[in-house]
């Protein structure tokens, strides 16, 4: 008999173990659909080369995603120059000499492949249209034409019938008026959002210029003073300002337009989720200053700190700065989570001193690192630990990536574009 129950429960607890290890791989696979891993991002792609560029005068200076194409604009037009073939192989440009408003308003690489998104705007052919209006049938009572004048009055004076004898001798018309023309006036600028696809930089294939949609409710004459793209949800901001009015405008991948601001509210930096699309943002209304999480028309407080701005998100991370006299003092983070919640808690990741003003540029690099530049000095902050590297050239930019150093000098009517691996 003991030997029996021995044997019983070997084999029960064989059963467990087993029933144990069956689970474990069911729920570690349930795990991966539910939550899949993510896949670790291949490192940035780095070059070093020369090239001369056919121009002296370049502005807006964007490497694309493999480092072999520049985008620049001359004199209003937007170029796109083929670093291993040293030529041009695209040009826009405006439709109206010497009118800034015109032409390519802004234009930006998306991170993950050498595709250039640009706005261009020109003037509407058509701002005032004419319209005939036909105005909707009304009636009214007419006298009746089959009344006999001759019937004689009714010698007692009732009210009843007297108000039934006036009803009968009138009838009910229906009158038409006559159509008129009316004026109408549509947006006096036509802005249209286009999307450069660009081939392998040794192929001799044309660039693709594909026209995606054109925006009616931008404003005429309105300049874009930001523009994100989060390549995840394939959504689309952008802060657009005119004399009168802010808009911060959202498009969609199915090409819908949304404002997502509020009446008076002005924008000052942005940046969005690269995993989740959220938009991070400074927004200011009067005297209240803050950095809002905007997940469609919901919104968070992230901080009420009126030195905290946006930098910048990579990987799971938003990055704030805070800045005060004109440098920045700290660099905070907070994961950047599905859906945020006010006031999350501010980790410090760096304290100290790097000159901050309206001519330095930041990003976030793909290690993390945080870049704080001028065509001067790059200010590169990494795990808390603060470099200096000076830099060469008459102008000098950082990929989006930051892993790329583009030194740009001028040789008369040339520049020389020299490109190298950012080196802290």
């Amino acid at each position: 008999m003991k030997k029996k129950l021995g044997v019983l429960l070997a084999w029960t607890l064989i059963s467990f173990v087993l029933q144990y290890g069956v689970y474990s791989i069911l729920n570690n696979q349930v795990q991966k659909v539910l939550a899949p891993p993510t896949a670790a991002s291949p490192p940035p792609i780095t070059r070093q080369l020369k090239a001369t560029v056919p121009s002296a005068n370049l502005n807006n200076i964007q490497i694309s995603y493999a480092k072999d194409y520049l985008a620049y604009t001359e004199n209003g037009t937007l170029k796109v120059f083929n670093l291993n073939k040293n030529k041009v192989v695209f040009q826009k440009e405006s439709p109206v000499a010497n009118d800034k408003t015109l032409g390519v308003l802004t234009y930006q690489w998306l991170p993950d492949r050498n595709t250039l998104l640009y706005f261009y705007a020109k003037k509407n052919p058509d701002p005032v249209t004419y319209v005939t209006v036909y105005p909707p049938k009304t009636t009214v009572q007419v006298p009746s034409s089959t009344s006999d004048p001759t019937s004689a009055e009714p010698k007692t004076e009732d009210p009843n019938q007297k108000i039934a004898q006036e009803d009968a001798k009138s009838v009910t018309q229906e009158v038409t008026e006559a159509p008129h023309i009316e004026k109408r006036y549509r947006n006096p600028q036509i802005t249209e959002l286009y999307s450069l696809e660009l081939p392998n930089s040794d192929e001799d294939t044309a660039p693709d210029d594909r026209f995606n949609q054109t925006i009616d409710s931008f404003p005429a004459e309105g300049k874009i003073a930001n523009l994100v793209v989060s390549t995840c949800t394939n959504l689309m901001y952008l802060t657009v300002e005119n004399a009168s009015t802010e808009l911060l405008l959202e498009i969609d991948v199915m090409k819908n337009v949304l404002t997502l601001s509020r009446s008076g509210e002005t924008i000052d930096n942005m940046a969005a989720s690269d995993r989740y699309g959220t938009l991070f943002l400074d927004s200011r209304e009067g005297s209240t200053h803050q950095v809002i999480a905007l997940d469609g028309p919901r919104r968070q407080i992230i901080s009420e700190n009126n030195n905290d701005q946006i930098l910048g998100i990579r990987d799971g991370k938003v990055y704030i700065g805070e800045v005060q006299n004109n440098q920045l003092i700290k660099i905070k983070t907070t994961p950047d989570l599905t859906h945020m919640n006010n006031n999350p808690a501010l980790t410090i990741e760096w304290e100290g001193k790097i000159p901050f003003n309206d001519n330095v540029r930041t990003l976030i690099g793909a290690k993390g690192q945080m870049i704080v530049y001028d065509h001067q000095t790059a200010y590169i902050v990494t795990a808390g630990r603060l470099l200096e590297v000076k830099l060469h050239g008459d102008e000098n930019y950082i990929s989006v990536d930051g892993a790329e150093l583009i030194q740009l000098t001028k040789q008369g009517a040339t520049t020389l574009a020299e490109l190298q691996p950012l080196q802290p």
